[in-house]
């Protein structure tokens, strides 16, 4: 549960943080996960801030996370990258990304486009596919807004992921002749893999991908009021669907070999928000 005595101090400070580094707040934000960090090399003009330097910021300790923001810009586009999410199953706390998340909107953010790598449910997904997140399936049943008071704590997850952020993505995807599938993300809480009997259940739920974030993020940032978008990268069939046995290493081993394109199209997507009137405003 979020103490707000203790969080929002840090947020204050965490915002100040970021104003007097970088002024006004880019419209877009990305959290960065597996196989996605390439797309730092896409960013024009790029500053990099540790997060030891932002106190509402956690310190993950995954493998392949960073651990900074970067910010600058893709095309006419302004965006801060974060490099290195908190993972639930690292300490069992689903709120380990709110003071990010409340600090980045308390700034002026907009938009927050969630990246990571997945397992992949459908065969016409295979590892190396791009898919856009429409929907999610909150397997573990936990929320990091269990505590918050108020109406504002029954946010309406309908349509968590912007229809008008995927239709764009859409038309960049057809526009380069990549093929970038659509579907349902199931949260699995980790840190060990599914199970084959498990996949099957989520299968028969409707997930087409499943992985060990983004869900919680995806709350924390809808109870904010940002826009979100997700991007999935497929890194490995999930348990029971290929013969190969599902490690940490398999996974970052895809995701460095199907990188460099996921970060060029994340670039693109990126780049084609300062188009949209709705971010102008």
């Amino acid at each position: 549960m979020i103490d707000r005595n203790t969080l929002n101090p840090k947020i204050d400070a965490s915002v100040a943080t970021l104003q007097a580094r970088f002024g006004a707040a880019p419209e877009v934000a990305v959290v960065l996960g597996s196989g996605w960090a390439g797309a730092v090399d896409q960013v024009q003009g790029a500053q990099h801030l540790s997060y030891a330097e932002l106190p509402a910021f956690p310190q993950p300790k995954v493998e392949g996370h960073v651990n900074e923001v970067v910010v600058g810009t893709m095309g006419a586009q302004r965006v801060i990258m974060l490099r290195g999410r908190a993972h639930t199953y690292e300490s069992g706390d689903c709120t380990g990304m709110a003071g990010a998340l409340r600090s980045l909107k308390a700034w002026g953010v907009k938009v927050l486009v969630q990246t990571n790598a997945s397992g992949s449910l459908r065969p016409h997904m295979p590892p190396g596919s791009l898919m856009l997140i429409s929907d999610h399936i909150n397997a573990p049943q936990r929320s990091p807004i269990v505590g918050e008071p108020g109406s504002e704590r029954f946010v309406d997850m309908s349509a968590a992921y912007d229809a008008e952020l995927r239709q764009h993505a859409k038309a960049v995807a057809k526009a380069e002749n990549l093929i970038v599938g659509e579907g349902v993300y199931c949260w699995a809480l980790g840190p060990q893999f599914e199970t084959p009997a498990e996949i099957r259940m989520f299968a028969a739920w409707g997930a087409d991908a499943v992985g060990m974030s983004t869900v919680p993020e995806t709350i924390l940032a809808r109870h904010a009021g940002l826009r979100v978008m997700g991007l999935a990268l497929m890194t490995n069939m999930a348990a029971g669907l290929s013969d190969e046995a599902l490690t940490h290493a398999l996974t970052l081993q895809q995701a460095q070999a199907s990188g460099a394109r996921a970060a060029a199209y994340l670039a693109q997507v990126i780049a084609g928000m300062a188009e949209l009137d709705s971010l102008k405003a």
